[in-house]
C-alpha cells in the first residue's frame, strides 16, 4: 500500500469516494488507480476487508445483486467525512505530491531504459560487425556463416554491463540520499515490477 495511505487514511479515502455514489470494489480498486496514474492499485486484498470494518462501524452499507456487492455511504460516513474534512484536504495534497514523484521517477526509469535500449542496440551492432571482421573466412563448400551464439554472447555480456550499471547507479543514488522516502518506497516497487517483468520475459 502507498505510503500516503498509512495511518488509516484509506478508509477515508474510500469513504470520499463512495460519497460520489455506491460502487463494487473494484470499481473502487480501479479509480485508485486512475487517481494514480495506473502507477499504484491497491489489491482486492486491501480494499475489501477495509470496507468490511467501514461496514461494521455503520459508515457503509452493502447490497448485494448477482453475486456481486455495491457499497453505498451512510449518514455516520457522511458525517465523518465532514467531521475529518481538514485530513481529507491534507491527504489529496499528498496524493497529488506522491502522483507528481511518482510520474518523475517513472519518467526517468522510461527515458534511462529508451537510451539504454539504443546505446546496447548501437553497440551490438558494431559487436556484429567485429565479429564479422575478424571472423570471416572466404566461401569453401563446408563452409557455413557464423552461429547465432556470437551475437548472443555479446549481447548477454552487454546485459550483464548494463545490470551492474544500473545496480551501482540506484546504490550510489539511494545512499547519496537524494531520494525521498517515498520515493524510496516507490523505487523499491518500481524495481519489483521490472523483475516480475523480466521474469515473465524470460520464462
Amino acid at each position: 500500500m502507498t505510503a500516503v495511505f498509512s495511518h488509516g487514511r484509506l478508509r477515508l479515502y474510500l469513504l470520499k469516494l463512495l460519497d460520489d455514489g455506491p460502487k463494487h470494489g473494484y470499481e473502487l480498486i480501479r479509480l485508485l488507480e486512475d487517481r494514480f496514474l495506473g502507477l499504484y492499485a491497491p489489491s482486492a486484498g486491501t480494499i475489501y476487508p477495509r470496507l468490511q470494518r467501514l461496514e461494521a462501524e455503520g459508515l457503509v452499507s452493502h447490497t448485494a445483486a448477482g453475486g456481486r456487492k455495491t457499497y453505498g455511504i451512510t449518514d455516520a460516513g457522511l458525517a465523518e467525512l465532514r467531521q475529518r474534512a481538514g485530513e481529507l484536504a491534507a491527504l489529496e495534497a499528498d496524493i497529488a505530491a506522491s502522483v507528481a514523484d511518482l510520474s518523475t521517477l517513472a519518467g526517468e526509469i522510461r527515458s534511462e531504459v529508451r537510451g539504454s535500449t539504443r546505446d546496447l542496440k548501437r553497440e551490438l551492432s558494431e559487436a556484429t560487425r567485429q565479429t564479422r571482421r575478424t571472423r570471416w573466412e572466404p566461401p569453401a563448400p563446408s563452409y557455413r556463416p557464423p552461429s547465432a551464439d556470437v551475437p548472443r554472447d555479446a549481447l548477454l555480456d552487454e546485459f550483464d554491463k548494463r545490470l551492474a550499471s544500473f545496480t551501482a547507479e540506484v546504490s550510489r543514488l539511494a545512499r547519496a540520499r537524494q531520494f525521498s522516502d517515498t520515493q524510496l518506497r516507490t523505487a523499491i516497487r518500481l524495481l519489483d515490477g521490472a523483475l516480475d517483468g523480466l521474469r515473465r520475459l524470460l520464462r
